[in-house]
């Protein structure tokens, strides 16, 4: 789950993800900072809390922590489809099922938006073709309350088994050099 940056410079940056999934979050955003960077355009992550108007009282860090808890949180899942099994994942009908059972919303619809708000923070992954076409905006709302879209928490452990497509050929590269900064990158 290796990739590589060349910047302008012509210096080689690679970049080791823990997960298929991972890998593509990152290639995405940073596609998605170069495109607008050509543009002319600054970048600029934008905050949800304002495009979506949350409430100030709804704490989105402390109601992923609530969604975590072993005991009264959301279950994570091995769920299996079209040949392919996801580890530590739960659907999107678990996690609006989840926040309407924990009075954390009303009504599904709110869920709804609760859970995008989620997604688009980070706090929730999407896992799966299904939904990860709507949170690239191929639906009408970024998180799907369908049991046939999954999604997982971010530092859960996260591999899906079975996967297969010449699209995610990785180049075989020689790795060479000093070793600058060694860590863990995470998505915020």
């Amino acid at each position: 789950f290796v990739f590589k940056l060349t910047v302008a410079k012509q210096q080689d940056h690679f970049f080791q993800a823990a997960y298929l999934e991972e890998r593509d979050a990152w290639v995405r955003d940073i596609k998605k900072a170069i495109h607008c960077l050509d543009g002319g355009q600054r970048f600029a992550r934008k905050s949800t809390r304002k495009s979506i108007r949350l409430p100030e009282t709804i704490n989105l860090s402390a109601l992923y922590l609530s969604m975590k808890d072993p005991e009264k949180g959301i279950k994570e899942l091995k769920l299996e489809k079209d040949k392919r099994v996801f580890n530590h994942c739960f659907t999107g009908t678990c996690v609006i099922d989840w926040l309407v059972s924990s009075s954390s919303v009303r009504n599904r619809k709110e869920g709804l938006l609760l859970a995008s708000s989620l997604l688009s923070e980070g706090y929730l992954q999407p896992a799966g073709d299904t939904s990860k076409a709507a949170a690239e905006g191929l639906s009408d709302t970024p998180f799907l309350d369908l049991s046939d879209a999954y999604y997982y928490f971010p530092d859960s452990g996260f591999f899906c088994e079975g996967y297969s497509s010449d699209d995610d050929v990785v180049l075989k590269e020689e790795f060479r050099g000093t070793i600058v900064k060694q860590g863990c990158l995470l998505k915020q």
